[in-house]
């Protein structure tokens, strides 16, 4: 096994990645790693590709995947994870904001240190306030929805033990929580380093302000779905068994007034005609409903398989 997998995500960045791949050469070589550098193409438009082919003529160390369309960043960080050979797994951007002198030092903190995940902290930002303002706003409520003390959940420069990537999967916009997901999957020690963030050098960045609203929707997603993709009937069992009851309630008190009211003697209402009847009936059946539907997930997860479904154009230097 080799000591260092980097994974680089590009998405037209042509002019950003010979000038990157010199730079990791020279770290790799200056400390004496064994190393891969995994480019994987995101369906740029641009000659980003034919620099990644240039590149990994000249060096055998390095190697290439290119999708035939934009998948998004996940789909690219989930697809070098199923094909790195290293010890330990770096990602880092392809724009040169990441610098990889910091490499070496987080190689040491899962090595020497133990750590599961070290994730990236920018603390000095050189974006805009449209973009800094908003992003603290994200890290804050991330960290309280995920018990995890991490200042910069979106920073693309981590590090990795090999087996923690091996055992996660990613898609849509979850990448900026990889910690979130680690953590869920028994891998809890994470830890955190300083990194530095440089200007973009060239072409422009390809985030939005809408990363943010498909960030928190994001978040309600994989907290969802890790805490009750192995239990559904967990999830929506209860939430039926409750509304079940709660009509059930409703409606046994309902017949037990119009039953004691006649009793009585006195004039009592129709039980079908009081709305809290109909509120009741709509109780019962929204319940058999979610419970039949724990029913249903349970039997679709226990005969559901992984399935990458991103089409790949090419590939360069993996052994296959």
């Amino acid at each position: 096994m080799i000591q260092i997998s980097i994974i680089i995500p590009v998405f037209n960045e042509q002019d950003s990645i010979p000038e990157l791949h010199n730079w990791i050469c020279r770290v790799m070589e200056g400390h004496g790693y064994s190393y891969e550098i995994i480019f994987v193409n995101d369906g740029s438009n641009d000659g980003s590709w034919n620099e990644i082919q240039k590149l990994a003529g000249l060096n055998p160390n390095v190697k290439g995947i290119s999708f035939t369309r934009n998948y998004g960043k996940s789909a690219a960080l989930d697809m070098g994870f199923s094909k790195v050979t290293g010890e330990v797994v770096i990602t880092m951007d392809a724009d040169l904001q990441d610098s990889p002198d910091e490499i070496p030092e987080l190689y040491e903190m899962i090595v020497r240190d133990g750590f599961d995940v070290v994730s990236g902290w920018k603390k000095k930002r050189r974006d805009p306030i449209t973009k800094t303002i908003p992003s603290r706003f994200f890290n804050g409520v991330t960290r309280v929805i995920s018990g995890i003390k991490l200042h910069d959940f979106n920073c693309g420069l981590k590090a990795y033990k090999n087996k923690v990537v091996k055992n996660i999967h990613i898609y849509g916009e979850m990448h900026r929580y990889i910690p979130l997901i680690a953590k869920w999957n028994g891998f809890s020690n994470i830890g955190e380093k300083v990194v530095e963030h440089r200007p973009r050098k060239y072409g422009e960045t390809k985030f939005g302000l809408e990363r943010f609203l498909n960030g928190f929707l994001d978040l309600i997603s994989v907290s969802f779905v890790n805490r009750y993709k192995r239990r559904p009937m967990h999830f929506f069992g209860t939430l039926g068994t409750v509304s079940f009851l709660a009509g059930f309630f409703i409606t046994s008190w309902l017949i037990f007034q119009k039953i004691y009211g006649l009793y009585q003697g006195r004039v009592v209402r129709e039980i079908t005609a009081q709305p809290l009847f109909f509120l009741a009936l709509v109780a019962l059946i929204v319940g058999v409903q979610l419970f039949l539907t724990g029913f249903i997930a349970e039997m679709m997860t226990s005969n559901s398989s992984r399935k990458a479904d991103y089409n790949i154009e090419k590939e360069l230097n993996f052994n296959n």
